[in-house]
């Protein structure tokens, strides 16, 4: 049965993933909205080598905007999962936009400098009701055993900060190094890095990367406990049965991808 958020909530991933609809490829060609059909043919049919293969045949426009249109989906899901989480945890634990986001600066060459910053933070000091810190407090002393932190750093915790994703299939080594930055400047500044997955699917190489580097890596199982579940740290910390919301909502969530992936797959 729908609760009284759902639509709320629900709105935030369709929204989303209506980004993906207008979606053309660009060719290479840097337009902004991307080639029509109709200019790509006349980019394609002008180049005498694409046109003495036949590369454009509206074909191969449909196989473009499939493609691109393919990353585009993931991509979106990834952010509506991100707005999706930090939404429920402001919801749940009383706390607004400032308290959830969480940057920091480091100095590069010639005296300049460089914000970063990651998908969103619980601070305990801000959370208002004595029973949900008491809860996230917890969480973070059995995180803290559970990465097998040095008392000293495990005491005077002030958080704990997110990587939100749907999943981590990518090797791509210039993410995963600023990932391990991310996480160091995350315990200097007292807060715990957690990767919050939303999916199972992440390359277990990339797993033991981020272990190595003290993430603390939630998947996207249902079972489990708070310090290696997304769906159970998100039910007993947060308060908020995700996996049930995706359950009651999963028709209408299929319903909005096959309209996207059905205009992706067309050939105009």
């Amino acid at each position: 049965m729908a609760t009284a958020t759902d639509e709320k909530y629900l709105k935030i991933i369709t929204d989303a993933l209506s980004v993906c609809l207008p979606y053309r490829p660009k060719f290479g060609q840097g337009k902004q909205s991307g080639l029509s059909l109709t200019e790509f043919q006349s980019l394609y049919n002008a180049d005498s080598f694409y046109s003495w293969f036949g590369l454009g045949t509206p074909l191969m426009y449909a196989a473009h905007k499939a493609a691109g249109g393919m990353t585009s989906v993931y991509r979106q899901i990834g952010i509506s999962c991100e707005r999706l989480v930090m939404q429920i945890v402001k919801d749940q634990l009383g706390l607004n936009d400032n308290d959830v986001q969480w940057s920091y600066t480091i100095k590069l060459t010639r005296g300049r400098e460089r914000r970063l910053s990651l998908d969103g933070r619980i601070p305990i000091g801000a959370i208002k009701r004595n029973e949900a810190r008491q809860l996230v407090s917890e969480w973070l002393k059995l995180s803290a055993g559970d990465l097998k932190l040095p008392q000293e750093s495990g005491a005077g915790l002030r958080g704990a900060v997110f990587e939100i994703r749907q999943g981590y299939k990518s090797k791509d080594s210039k993410r995963q190094n600023a990932d391990v930055a991310n996480a160091s400047n995350a315990y200097a500044h007292r807060y715990i890095p957690v990767v919050l997955l939303l999916s199972s699917q992440i390359d277990e190489d990339i797993a033991e990367r981020y272990g190595r580097s003290r993430w603390l890596l939630l998947r996207g199982t249902t079972n489990g406990t708070s310090l290696d579940s997304s769906y159970v740290f998100m039910k007993d910390v947060v308060g908020y049965d995700l996996a049930d919301f995706f359950r009651r909502n999963s028709e209408a969530i299929k319903d909005k991808i096959e309209i996207v992936l059905r205009k992706l797959l067309s050939e105009a």
